[in-house]
């Protein structure tokens, strides 16, 4: 069974600093450190800096958890399609970067390939002012890329309402940003395999 995203959230595991255990380990120092300056703003009396040293915490929780349940996702259902013989090759890379638009995008990749078929899911976030901003008002920003098939492409974006899990919306040509939904997920995989 594949967790909806609201499970896939609470199921994982955390660590001391509440952030997801599935983080690479830059990623889980990175989370030490934004607690302590967290703890000596505090400690110090600024406020103003503690509240965005948190919300900034929050927010990199919600990416890695969003990113982790699309990789998540895409892997079981490549697993199921093994699991009837379908014969998918899986290969991760956690420190990847990819351009979208002017931006540049730190995050993971997960490529599936079936025989000359690659069906490649990245996905991240601008880490440094360097590296640019996430269009559209998203938390992160993902690309599903069928090697030579552009028109079954989908380009994705991270929102989050308050008290809402975060949900992949694709950024459709007509300018609509529907929700990723499994069944899409599941329609991706199937096209690799045909």
């Amino acid at each position: 069974m594949i967790p909806s995203r609201r499970e896939f959230g609470r199921r994982q595991a955390t660590n001391h600093l509440g952030a997801i255990s599935t983080l690479s380990e830059l990623e889980a120092e990175w989370a030490r450190r934004l607690a302590e300056a967290e703890q000596r703003a505090r400690t110090n009396g600024r406020g103003d800096v503690a509240d965005y040293l948190a919300l900034r915490a929050l927010n990199d929780m919600a990416r890695n958890t969003g990113i982790e349940w699309l990789l998540a996702t895409f892997s079981a259902h490549a697993g199921e399609a093994n699991r009837a013989g379908a014969g998918i090759g899986l290969a991760h890379t956690d420190a990847h970067r990819f351009r979208v638009g002017n931006s540049t995008m730190a995050g993971r990749r997960l490529m599936l390939s079936a025989g000359v078929r690659v069906l490649t899911i990245e996905a991240g976030w601008p880490r440094t002012p360097r590296d640019g901003i996430v269009r559209g008002g998203g938390l992160a920003a993902a690309r599903i890329t069928h090697f030579g098939n552009p028109p079954a492409n989908d380009e994705l974006l991270l929102m989050q309402n308050a008290g809402d899990a975060p949900r992949w919306m694709i950024l459709d040509p007509a300018g609509l940003r529907p929700t990723l939904e499994e069944a899409r997920v599941r329609q991706h995989v199937a096209q690799l395999l045909h």
